[in-house]
């Protein structure tokens, strides 16, 4: 079950609030407001690292995003292919070498390994099921067009 208390979040959704919210059983939150902060220079030195951090994470999460619509139009042009060519969705060859793939590249770049292997089966699920769904519509890509 969930737990929650009335909240004021700061403006950027950062962990100095006005109240606590404990979104699971177990799980800590960590309540600083900016009063606080404001009293206590080593503390509000941490919070502007933070902040910092967040911002770059968030410059990132907006890459990956951008990056995985760049990834999912090319994939959908794989799918238009594979469907006009009568090749079934899956390819266990091309699934094999991306695994050993990224798992070298997760390796080089110092990520675990397990975290390339959770990004894997994620792209190649969905790509699976696009293709499937060009498949069904004759190959035509137009039917992921959630935004029309």
């Amino acid at each position: 079950m969930t737990e929650t208390t009335s909240t004021t979040a700061s403006e950027d959704g950062g962990d100095w609030l006005s109240a606590s919210v404990t979104r699971n059983p177990g799980e800590h939150a960590t309540v600083i407001d900016s009063e606080q902060a404001a009293k206590d220079p080593e503390t509000a030195e941490t919070v502007a690292k933070i902040k910092a951090l967040r911002q770059s994470i968030d410059n990132v999460d907006t890459a990956i995003v951008s990056l995985l619509a760049e990834r999912f139009k090319y994939t959908s042009q794989v799918g238009v292919l594979k469907a006009r060519a009568g090749f079934a969705p899956a390819d266990y060859k091309r699934e094999d070498y991306q695994i050993e793939r990224l798992h070298r590249i997760a390796v080089a770049a110092g990520l675990d390994p397990d975290i390339a292997e959770m990004y894997r089966e994620f792209v190649v699920t969905e790509a699976k099921k696009r293709h499937q769904r060009i498949a069904e519509a004759g190959g035509d890509p137009g039917v992921l067009d959630v935004f029309a």
